[in-house]
This record gives C-alpha cells, sequence and structure tokens, in this order.
C-alpha cells in the first residue's frame, strides 16, 4: 500500500492492460477557502500567475464557460478574481480548469504607455 496523498498532490496512475506502457496523471482537485493568487513569473514576454478558485467559484465557472472558452475580462472580475491593468485570461489546463492562468505583457507597467502625448 503506498503513503497517503497530501493535499494538492497528484497520484500517477498506469493503466492496466495498457500496450504502450502510457501513464495518465489522475490528481484529486484542491480547492482553497478563499481565491488563491500564485506569485508572478516571466518570460521575456509577459508576465503571468495562476488563481486558484474556491470549490464555489468553480462551479460558477462551470456554469459560466463550461471549462471550454477563456473567460473575459468581466467574467473572471465578475467571479471575484482581482488583477490589474492588462492581465488577461489565456489558457484553460483542462486537468485542472479551477485554476485560471493569467498574463499580461511585460511592458504594461512601463510609464511612457501611461502618457499622452504632448500637442506642439
Amino acid at each position: 500500500s503506498s503513503p497517503p496523498l497530501s493535499a494538492g498532490q497528484a497520484k500517477l496512475v498506469v493503466s492496466p492492460g495498457s500496450c504502450t506502457g502510457e501513464r495518465r496523471l489522475s490528481a484529486m482537485a484542491r480547492y482553497p477557502d478563499m481565491i488563491e493568487y500564485s506569485e508572478k513569473y516571466s518570460d521575456d514576454k509577459y508576465e503571468y500567475r495562476h488563481v486558484i478558485l474556491t470549490k464555489e467559484m468553480a462551479q460558477e465557472l462551470w456554469r459560466v464557460s463550461h471549462g471550454r472558452r477563456l473567460l473575459q475580462d468581466s467574467e473572471w472580475r465578475g467571479l471575484g478574481v482581482q488583477g490589474g491593468p492588462g492581465w488577461a485570461h489565456y489558457a484553460i489546463h483542462q486537468p485542472e480548469p479551477h485554476i485560471l492562468l493569467f498574463r499580461r505583457p511585460l511592458d504594461i507597467n512601463d510609464p511612457r504607455l501611461c502618457s499622452r502625448p504632448t500637442s506642439t
């Protein structure tokens, strides 16, 4: 018998009778009591973060999109998710649709983007 899994851990399941030895990852969803925001991380173009919804919010997400499409700004804000200017829901991770993936261009905080052109 294997040791019990802690919250948020994934269990690797090998399908019996699989000729290819293909493995499937089966994860038990972990729902927080309050919305959880990851630390921000980035590459050379975007800043990213992920947001883990509560079970109730995940159910509302399912009613809105059935986990099949990206949410518009007003939709994710309507769920209670907070984010500054430029954040966009950019991908769906099907095994965990209650985890929203966000990104925004790195230059969104560039003060030159917020300045108005001066007239001469």
